[in-house]
């Protein structure tokens, strides 16, 4: 994604099937009872280190691809963020980014807790509290108020923090969109998050929205790519064929550029009619029985 030009240009597809679940190891799993411990921490325990997380099946499948993509990048083009969608907004999946070097940028769960750093005196006993007050995404406090814009009825509201949640290993940059009907007075809510504290939340706001400019792509694969036509079904050649439709894709824009500068309405349709047209001009021309000047 460029985000100076606003643009997605696809670069790799990789085909990936997903694999049948064993079916038989659910059950296993469903069918044996935890037994009741007692309260407080088992005697002879010690204190481990938090472990890496479990990444799930289609983190697995993702987590090479990835690697192989930026493989592909160095030394060309240097990338900071990868935007994913709200599907994973979690700690293994930030882990598996983090682990590329890239910063990771995702949506949380409405419903999400998220907590203030404590602030609070150390009592004394114990481990150092690390959660502070639960944080009511409606009622967020002012010194975390970056914009309050009113258009149309609503009120929307944008605020950035550096926040906790139990299932992330580190505090992250959150921003949450707040909307409210002013007729109404119902309330919507938005909570994106970062794992670059420094990142603004202008900047954070936008890549994320950036990220459905990618779903363009897609359309435009079909409809002038060919990625509806072609007839493969073996896995290599069906990489080539998705692959060549997205290449078609990147090849348009760059051909767009220049009757752009002077018709930034130019589209697709207006190149492949431009392009026809000349074809049915050259053809046109061999058919006459003598070559007419350079100048028609």
């Amino acid at each position: 994604m460029d985000v100076k030009e606003r643009q997605a240009y696809p670069i790799q597809t990789v085909q990936m099937v997903k694999e049948k679940e064993d079916k038989s190891k659910q059950k296993k799993n469903k069918s044996v009872k935890k037994e009741k411990r007692r309260v407080g921490r088992p005697k002879g325990s010690k204190n481990k280190k938090s472990e890496n997380p479990t990444l799930s099946p289609e983190l697995l499948r993702i987590q090479p691809v990835l690697q192989a993509f930026l493989r592909i990048l160095k030394g060309v083009l240097a990338v900071q963020y990868l935007v994913m969608e709200g599907h994973f907004g979690n700690y293994p999946s930030v882990w598996m980014v983090l682990q590329t070097g890239l910063h990771f940028v995702s949506k949380l769960r409405s419903d999400a807790a998220l907590y203030q750093p404590f602030t609070g005196k150390y009592c004394g006993r114990g481990a150092h509290p690390k959660y502070g007050d639960k944080v009511d995404v409606h009622k967020m406090k002012k010194k975390y108020l970056k914009s309050d814009q009113k258009e149309d009825g609503i009120r929307t509201q944008l605020y950035q923090a550096s926040l906790l949640n139990k299932g992330f290993a580190s505090s992250i940059n959150v921003v949450v969109i707040l909307k409210t009907n002013l007729s109404t007075h119902k309330q919507a809510h938005i909570i994106l998050f970062s794992t670059d504290w420094k990142l603004s939340y202008e900047k954070l706001l936008d890549y994320y929205t950036l990220r459905f400019q990618i779903e363009f792509n897609f359309p435009d694969a079909q409809q002038y790519g060919g990625l509806d036509d072609f007839m493969n079904v073996k896995e290599t050649t069906v990489t080539h064929a998705a692959n060549l439709s997205f290449f078609r894709v990147n090849f348009s824009f760059v051909l767009l550029q220049r009757y752009r500068e002077n018709n930034p309405e130019f589209r697709v349709l207006d190149l492949k009619s431009h392009y026809r047209g000349g074809r049915y001009a050259s053809e046109t021309i061999k058919l006459l029985p003598q070559k007419p000047d350079g100048i028609l």
